[in-house]
């Protein structure tokens, strides 16, 4: 029998309070958090840490004279009361939420603004995923509500959720363990010289026989190297790579109930790299274990490991690359999607230091004109002293 929550309710209360106690720090009494999950997972992070709530809806429907705004979710935080989940779905699993407050409606903006309406809502209120719900949407309540000012704080429970429990540290183990498995035997499908869309099918065979999930695997080989995916649209092709060529593969996503990792890893067809290759493979692991790795722990400015990765990586040489323009950063931090603070010398504050119990991905990519682009990226736990490795995939195929 599949289980209703993975996390106990107490655990859900701790992030109730958590939320409580920013709401207090940023001056409010009453918070709305969106989200839209409907089959894509990547923004129901604050709704899902919050309740629990995953729409089983196909997508977001277009409006009709039936529904509107099918596919989003709102929480409702009230200083010192249990969180509400106004959405759109019938059948709403309520033995799965956290919350035994919740409203389905075939149109969740107005039942938001009914509700609001019923409990004398007024003034500043917290308006938590500005980033996620439309602007169409976004007017209607504006425009049902206009006793209430809606002041944007998309960041309020992301700042709760930085630093993991014990039962999210655990999870995080369980998961590892599972998308170790998915890309081992990904990565000795290319090896054996499959397709690209065999090496997929390995992992995600491996991904859903434990139950697990992934939102995309991103796989590129031999002239496509030089972008994160051979396919846009799918993440891989059913191309066939010739012995030599130069591979790197991504799980991305969540294997286990929305907690993201995203390991990656580069190698050769026939596992018989030429010097170049190896080298290239080499130097991309060696910035990240030893410009990203060796210099966390908890207290640790990110930016100066940030600094200090760029010069290893300037150092050992590479080539300008489409990876660098589209992510600039040596990693980030990983919860309900990879998410801040980054390891970046441009998208991170000066301030921020790694703290106990963050869970992040160290990345790197390095090109070199001639050769191809490698990838290598590792989650790990931050401690006082250091990291607690969570990804065990070896980093070397030869």
């Amino acid at each position: 029998m599949a289980r209703t929550r993975y996390f106990s309710l107490d655990e859900y209360r701790r992030r109730w309070a958590g939320a409580g106690a920013e709401m207090v720090r940023r001056g409010y009494d009453v918070a709305l958090v969106w989200g839209k999950s409907t089959f894509t997972y990547e923004r129901s992070m604050d709704v899902l840490y919050l309740t629990n709530f995953f729409s089983s809806l196909s997508g977001q429907e277009p409006d009709s004279s039936a529904w509107n705004a099918r596919g989003f979710a709102c929480v409702i935080l009230r200083l010192g009361l249990e969180p509400e989940i106004v959405h759109g779905d019938v059948n709403p699993r309520p033995e799965r939420l956290a919350t035994a407050n919740q409203h389905d409606h075939m149109d969740p903006i107005a039942a938001l603004a009914e509700t609001l309406k019923g409990y004398g809502v007024s003034g500043r209120v917290a308006f938590v995923g500005a980033d996620t719900l439309p602007v169409k949407y976004a007017r209607q309540l504006e425009a049902a509500t206009p006793e209430i000012e809606y002041v944007f704080e998309d960041d309020l429970v992301a700042k709760v959720r930085r630093i993991k429990s014990a039962a999210e540290l655990e999870l995080f183990r369980e998961g590892a363990e599972i998308a170790d498995a998915a890309l081992i035997a990904l990565i000795e499908t290319m090896i054996a010289g499959k397709s690209e869309a065999e090496a997929a099918t390995a992992a995600i065979t491996e991904l859903f026989a434990r139950g697990a999930y992934v939102q995309r695997i991103a796989i590129a080989h031999g002239e496509t190297t030089n972008f994160l995916e051979s396919t846009p649209m799918h993440g891989f092709s059913t191309d066939v790579p010739k012995p030599g060529d130069l591979f790197h593969a991504d799980l991305l996503g969540p294997p286990l109930e929305g907690y993201w990792l995203d390991p990656a890893r580069t190698a050769v067809v026939g596992a018989k790299p030429t010097p170049e290759q190896r080298s290239l493979i080499e130097d991309c692991n060696r910035i990240m274990t030893e410009g990203i790795e060796a210099n966390v722990k908890a207290g640790v400015r990110i930016r100066d490991v940030a600094e200090a990765t760029r010069s290893l990586r300037d150092e050992l040489g590479g080539d300008f690359s489409e990876f660098d323009a589209n992510w600039p950063q040596f990693g980030h931090s990983n919860g309900n999607m990879w998410e801040a603070p980054f390891i970046s010398l441009v998208a991170c504050d000066e301030s921020e230091v790694f703290e106990e119990n963050m869970v992040f991905g160290g990345e790197t990519f390095l090109t070199r004109e001639g050769v191809g682009t490698a990838e290598v990226e590792n989650n790990w736990i931050v401690t006082k002293d250091g990291i607690e490795l969570l990804t065990h995939t070896p980093l070397e195929w030869w």
